[in-house]
């Protein structure tokens, strides 16, 4: 058996009941958390195999000869012990003592006064955050709640490390996140864990994971790439291996299960784990010896009733709709919708206005209220003022004549004043699910409004003098989701050859949410390329949205992301380290990326990857080997300076003997073959006319040794026909020479068209012929790079 299959066989001995137990005896006590020594039988009950002996000396009494006397060794450690004190190494209560029994009984008297004294003393000077227990406290009184607090000092046999080297400490940490449940992180260890994560390059000193989707095994791949494992396994100079990778496979694979089992997720769970951390793992004679730990742990929540989310369809594809708000004196947000609507090819007998003034608008038949419906409403367009909003939603509630409601209004939940008005909406809504229906769906409320080109309807309420009206033709199969209604209009004006099928403002997420549309789109048919701008995930709905972005990955489907209000790593340390190692876009990207979506990394990264998405969608990636050529000299060194990253690693291709030959001849045969040397990448000098390029293009992507292509039309050059003016010379040029090989080409090919806007037409009509194209190196490079590593990895987890 190789080792890759012993890693796969590798059996955890986890006794989740004596962990509950544990727990439960902490839970009796009153606390929501262990203390070191309750840590340490917590990893001996999941199956650690060397967790250090230790007894706990009270602070009270007096230790005799015989407790003090347990330990071999010269030496013992000694640490305070406090429900407050987390990081003990900062106010003196951590020591390493010589192992007899005055020594041990002098340093227990010194720690139970000194340790509160400097830890007083660190959090008036403000150099420690205060303990909510604290707060308020001062001078004597601050002094007597963190004695009281102290439970004594716990005595601890030590096991000196193989090496003290750096890197030669693992943590290793549960977190449950709100957004994406629980998460594991494992790295660089020691009192300068947060140091390493800001200084290394992402993934080189800690990485991060949810449960609920990965195997302590592929949790080790992950891990592999740290400067930890790099360390551990001795690759390093004067180093040598101190632990096996079935030791690190088991460790992992036992935190996985007891992540799982402790998880929000599980409704079966008796406690749920806010945060478990050893920090660090240290090595004994290939011994993990877990020097702290810290678990903070709360009871279950009451579980929040589940949407009736087939009713989106409703939503999207409504037969009818009825709309509040609409002026009949003034083009207000109402009137705008209405218009939209009726543009937008919705059949006016299925429409209706909930206006008691009028019998009609835009010819539109106007009802005096909801009662006044004959059948229930597919969808109800709610544009009047927030303070309207609660009222009528009862009024849906009670009659049940809405399947659907989309909430224009803002004001709900994002002002001190409306806060009170929106928990009172959301608790609405809640109740309804205990309807036979199950209650009306809810979109928004401060949404944009919804453009569904299958649904014949479009609620936004932007003026066309504003925003130009999409396309009719080229439809891209993507449905564009947006927490955010004005990035998402934004990105439409200043990208309009974006043109997708669905288009949905989602807002505050009161009650449909990011996940519940991934869900949705993840499996419909008409849908290739899902676009998403986030902002943050109600709870536990980043884990429902990774999931659903798994799924859709499996189907074919491209996802692309961008998450906004970022947090830098260790910036929400409260407690433990692992907090803060696994900050909120540090576990959002890790999520995402593992489930198979393309994370942008800028506003503009957004837009080029879902346009290249589109593109290339169906379209075979062979792999990471990118050829790349231009006309200019400062386009094909871009392409190199811009090859490898944080976030991607793509390769240069080496040409193969026959494309050097075949390529040496056509330089010749146009008189290029002293200006031009060929290599990757490859400059062909601006003397090269049309069809030289899109030879260039045919010999490169015919390389079995190339995955893909880039190339750069410097549109410029007098050499290429880049001016859209409709004469011959420009149909029988460039143009007419890119066409001819669409059909032929079997990998992606990005065209870069780096000019003024005068070029504008030329780079439509080349996208028009389904090709992705650029306005400059650097961005044609990093998307595609992007892109080709988020397929590598969707075709490594499909062929699993």
């Amino acid at each position: 058996m190789n080792i890759h299959d012993r890693l796969l066989h590798i059996q955890t001995s986890v006794d989740c009941k004596q962990l509950e137990q544990i727990l439960s005896r902490a839970a009796q006590a009153g606390r929501n958390s262990l203390f070191e020594h309750e840590a340490y039988a917590f990893l001996s009950a999941l199956g650690s195999e060397t967790v250090p002996r230790c007894t706990l000396l009270p602070a009270g009494g007096k230790p005799g000869d015989e407790q003090l006397q347990q330990f071999p060794g010269p030496s013992v450690v000694m640490k305070i012990v406090s429900p407050t004190i987390v990081h003990k190494t900062e106010v003196g209560g951590v020591c390493i003592v010589a192992n007899d029994p005055d020594t041990i009984r002098s340093t227990w008297r010194r720690m139970l006064y000194e340790v509160p004294e400097k830890y007083k003393r660190l959090m008036e000077s403000k150099e420690l955050p205060v303990p909510e227990s604290y707060q308020g406290l001062h001078g004597d009184p601050l002094f007597e709640a963190i004695a009281g607090d102290i439970q004594g000092v716990l005595l601890i046999e030590f096991m000196p490390p193989d090496s003290e080297a750096f890197g030669n400490e693992l943590i290793v940490g549960l977190r449950q996140t709100r957004e994406f449940g629980m998460m594991l992180s494992a790295g660089l260890g020691g009192t300068d864990t947060e140091l390493y994560a800001t200084f290394f390059r992402k993934n080189k000193a800690i990485v991060t994971a949810a449960t609920q989707s990965i195997s302590g095994v592929d949790f080790f791949k992950l891990f592999r790439q740290t400067v930890s494992y790099q360390k551990l396994i001795g690759l390093t100079r004067g180093q040598k291996r101190i632990v096996t990778d079935e030791q690190l496979v088991e460790c992992f694979s036992a935190m996985i299960e007891v992540g799982n089992h402790f998880s929000s997720a599980n409704k079966e769970a008796l406690f749920h784990i806010g945060e478990f951390e050893v920090n660090p793992f240290a090595f004994t004679d290939f011994r993990m010896v877990p020097l702290d730990g810290l678990l903070h742990f709360s009871l279950p929540e009451q579980v929040v009733p589940e949407r009736p989310v087939a009713k989106i369809n409703n939503l999207l594809h409504p037969k009818s709709i009825g709309i509040v708000g609409v002026s009949c004196k003034r083009v207000n947000f109402g009137r705008v919708i209405l218009r939209n609507i009726l543009q937008a090819g919705f059949d006016p007998q299925q429409l209706l206005i909930i206006q008691p003034d009028e019998q009609s608008i835009d010819t539109i038949r106007c009802i005096p209220d909801l009662a006044a419906l004959e059948t229930p409403l597919d969808l109800l367009v709610v544009a009047v003022g927030s303070e309207h909003v609660p009222g009528l939603i009862d009024t849906v509630i009670e009659t049940d004549c809405a399947k659907s409601v989309l909430l224009i209004p803002g004001g709900l939940g994002e002002t001190e004043e409306s806060r009170e008005r929106a928990e009172k909406l959301r608790q609405a809504i809640h109740a309804s699910r205990k309807n036979p229906s199950g209650g009306p769906i809810i979109l928004g409320a401060n949404s944009m409004g919804v453009i569904s080109h299958p649904g014949s309807y479009d609620t936004w309420f932007l003026p066309e003098n504003k925003l130009a009206k999409q396309k009719q033709s080229g439809r891209q199969r993507i449905a564009f989701i947006s927490q955010s209604g004005a990035f998402m209009g934004t990105r439409m004006s200043r990208f309009p050859d974006l043109n997708p099928e669905y288009l949905v403002s989602i807002g505050n997420q009161t009650d449909l949410t990011l996940g519940d549309f991934m869900v949705y789109f993840s499996t419909a048919d008409n849908i290739d390329v899902i676009g998403v701008y986030a902002e943050g995930f109600n709870d536990l709905d980043g884990d429902v949205f990774s999931t659903a972005v798994r799924e859709a990955v499996k189907a074919g489907k491209d996802v692309v992301f961008y998450k906004a209000g970022r947090t830098p790593e260790g910036q929400l340390a409260t407690s433990g380290h692992t907090a803060s190692l696994a900050g909120d876009y540090v576990v959002c990207e890790a999520c995402l990326r593992q489930a198979g979506a393309v994370v942008a990394q800028t506003l503009d990264q957004f837009a080029d990857l879902l346009n290249l998405a589109a593109q290339l969608n169906g379209v075979r990636v062979p792999g990471k080997r990118i050829a790349g050529f231009s006309s200019a000299g400062f386009e094909a060194v871009g392409l190199a300076d811009y090859i490898h990253t944080d976030d991607y690693s793509m390769e240069l291709a080496e040409f193969s003997e026959e494309t050097v030959t075949t390529l040496s001849e056509l330089m010749k045969a146009n008189r290029l073959d002293k200006l031009v040397t060929v290599h990757n990448p490859l400059d062909i000098n601006p003397g090269a006319d049309d069809s030289v390029f899109a030879e260039v293009v045919r010999i490169l992507a015919e390389d079995d040794a190339v995955d893909g292509v880039i190339a750069g039309l410097i549109p410029i050059t007098p050499a290429m026909h880049s001016l859209a003016d409709g004469s011959d010379a420009y149909r029988e040029g460039i143009y007419h020479h890119i066409s001819t090989l669409k059909h032929g080409l079997q990998k992606p090919l990005v065209l870069v068209v780096d000019g003024g806007s005068v070029f504008n037409p030329f780079v439509e009509d080349l996208e028009a012929l389904g090709y992705p194209v650029f306005r400059s190196i650097d961005r044609a490079v990093m998307a595609l790079a992007l892109y080709v590593e988020a397929r590598l990895d969707q075709q490594k987890k499909s062929n699993k």
